[in-house]
């Protein structure tokens, strides 16, 4: 099959371009790169160097070539940015949303997997884990601009006959085990990335935001999962748009806490974490677990690489691997 991939010199899209290639299929990445990075596409894989918030250009790619499926991962993704920012995020996320789905829509693609996100779910009246039918409040102008596509998609089905799977997920984290690809932002705001860090001795004591919760440590619960595992599903997903659409919340369904990543990161690397406490930060729920059911039952995914301690090592091994991130090779 032959497949596009949007952001796929970023995070989480460099490592499904490498599951796509690993199951055999042709892959071309479209990307900006305005937080992406060249050293994250694989040799040999299509380049197009395109920002969708040009539509004609968006439009050339499309229709150069029939795609079997789009994939669908440039984005702005910052909770807190996007609350200091919100007209910022919600223009560019929803008119490069936009100008892709209509792209596909009228030229003749029939599958898109969308890169959604659990930030949809941010209202204070919903229990854990999140589960499909739950309440869509988002509690930022990110979350807010993901479901806006999501609608996009439901008229793109409804009136094109565009299949798509919005893939909710949750934290995305570690690296391939390999070593070919791993999470390197800037600047960083992940909290794994920036302990492992503080660690290292490369940056200053990590700030922890918010110790007063109502979890079991006072610290902020997530439900963290393998960027891996991430891939394996948006693989899945495609098969199982051939006919219809699909919404599916995706995460490991289990929760740790910040001081749990803190603790983790200390027995993996058999360093110190110095660390801090300081103000929450706006828009941060205090838990945040997946009820991936639906994914399972359908796909029959399952998370590789579930323990909190496997995705911090090969997140460990990475970074410690490549300390200026893709700019050490």
């Amino acid at each position: 099959m032959r497949y596009l991939v949007t952001g796929g010199a970023g995070f989480v899209g460099s490592h499904v371009v490498l599951a796509l290639l690993d199951a055999g299929h042709e892959v071309a990445v479209l990307d900006n790169f305005s937080t992406g990075h060249r050293g994250a596409v694989p040799a040999g894989v299509a380049i197009h160097d395109v920002d969708l918030m040009d539509y004609q250009a968006t439009v050339d790619v499309v229709a150069a070539q029939p795609w079997d499926g789009v994939l669908h991962f440039a984005a702005l993704s910052l909770v807190g940015a996007s609350m200091a920012d919100p007209f910022h995020y919600l223009r560019q996320n929803y008119l490069t949303g936009i100008n892709l789905v209509q792209a596909c829509a009228l030229h003749g693609v029939k599958k898109l997997v969308f890169s959604s996100t659990a930030a949809l779910f941010g209202g204070p009246e919903r229990a854990d884990p999140i589960a499909e039918t739950a309440l869509v409040q988002p509690g930022s102008p990110y979350g807010e601009s993901k479901f806006m596509i999501e609608r996009v998609l439901h008229w793109a089905d409804s009136l094109y006959g565009l299949r798509s799977a919005c893939l909710r997920y949750f934290n995305a984290a570690g690296a391939d085990p390999l070593g070919r690809a791993g999470e390197d932002h800037g600047p960083e705001t992940h909290l794994i990335p920036l302990t492992i860090d503080a660690a290292l001795g490369r940056r200053p004591a990590l700030k922890l935001f918010g110790t007063d919760y109502p979890t079991r440590d006072g610290s902020c619960i997530r439900d963290y999962i393998h960027v891996t595992d991430l891939a394996d599903a948006h693989i899945r997903a495609l098969d199982q748009i051939a006919t219809r659409s699909v919404v599916y919340n995706l995460g490991n369904g289990h929760g740790y806490s910040n001081l749990e990543v803190i603790r983790s990161v200390a027995r993996v690397s058999g360093l110190q974490v110095p660390w801090e406490p300081a103000a929450r930060r706006l828009g941060d729920p205090a838990v945040l677990v997946a009820d991936s059911t639906t994914l399972r039952r359908e796909t029959g995914w399952q998370p590789r690489l579930g323990e909190l301690d496997q995705i911090v090592e090969t997140a460990f091994r990475w970074r410690e691997k490549n300390p200026r991130g893709y700019g050490s090779n």
